[in-house]
This record gives C-alpha cells, sequence and structure tokens, in this order.
C-alpha cells in the first residue's frame, strides 16, 4: 500500500473510517490501521483537522498578513501572534518580510481589529495585508 495514497484520501476527509480508507485502497482494515500506526508513531501523521463548512465557512474572512519583526524580538513577537485565537497559521519566510500569518476571522470589521492588534505588537515594525477574495482549492 502506498502511504501516499492513504493521506490523500485523508487529506479529502481526515474523519473517513478505517473500512471507507481500506476499500477506498484495495486493501484490508488491518492492513491501514498497521500504516496508520506507524505514520502516527513517525510524526508523518501528526493530527487530524477541521474544515468548516456551509454558512459558516462562508462568512469567513481570511487575510495573508506578511510581517517584518524587530530581529531581537523576533521569539516574543511569535508568541504573541499564536495567542491570537484568529491566527491560524504561522510561517517564517525568506524575504522582506520576516513572518506570514494566515488571518482568519467572522467578519471584515473583527478582521481589522486582528490586524491592528497584530500591527501594534512589539517588535512588529510593519505588516502587509492580502484578503482572500476567493479560494480556488485547498488541501
Amino acid at each position: 500500500m502506498q502511504d501516499q495514497k492513504l493521506l490523500g484520501l485523508l487529506r479529502q476527509n481526515a474523519r473517513a473510517s478505517v473500512t471507507d480508507l481500506a476499500k477506498g485502497l484495495h486493501v484490508s482494515r488491518s492492513t491501514v490501521q498497521n500504516r496508520l500506526a506507524k505514520l502516527e508513531a513517525q510524526g508523518i501523521i501528526r493530527g487530524y483537522t477541521l474544515q468548516l463548512g456551509g454558512e459558516y465557512a462562508a462568512n469567513q474572512v481570511e487575510a495573508h498578513v506578511s510581517v517584518k519583526v524587530h530581529q531581537k524580538l523576533t521569539a516574543r513577537t511569535n508568541s504573541e501572534l499564536e495567542q491570537i485565537s484568529q491566527v491560524c497559521q504561522l510561517f517564517s519566510v525568506s524575504g522582506e518580510y520576516d513572518l506570514i500569518a494566515i488571518v482568519q476571522a467572522q467578519s471584515l470589521e473583527e478582521l481589522s481589529r486582528v490586524l491592528d492588534d497584530i500591527g501594534n505588537l512589539e517588535g512588529v515594525e510593519r505588516t502587509n495585508s492580502a484578503v482572500v477574495l476567493e479560494t480556488r482549492f485547498r488541501r
């Protein structure tokens, strides 16, 4: 059984039953259970995530926020960004900016407040935000 095929099925539906995964891969349930256990033990699968849907997801506003940080305050800024619940991902990147934060909010007003909060953090030199207009696909 190829792990990539198993991981692909889990990307489509992380809550798929072992039975459904086995059917999709044309292998036994025990084979899938053993592979899942090994992938989890190796740290390849670290967890299973939630994908929002319906009206809740449709009303959600997302922005990618580039953040320039004073180098001596990077660890502190990272920690403070982690405390903002609307920041769902944080990437360290190369280039003009040091970080990219993925921010999700339930309204433009909430997003505006979060962007202000990020810009006002000690250690943040400047930010540049891009609001996502449409998600074409997500894996």
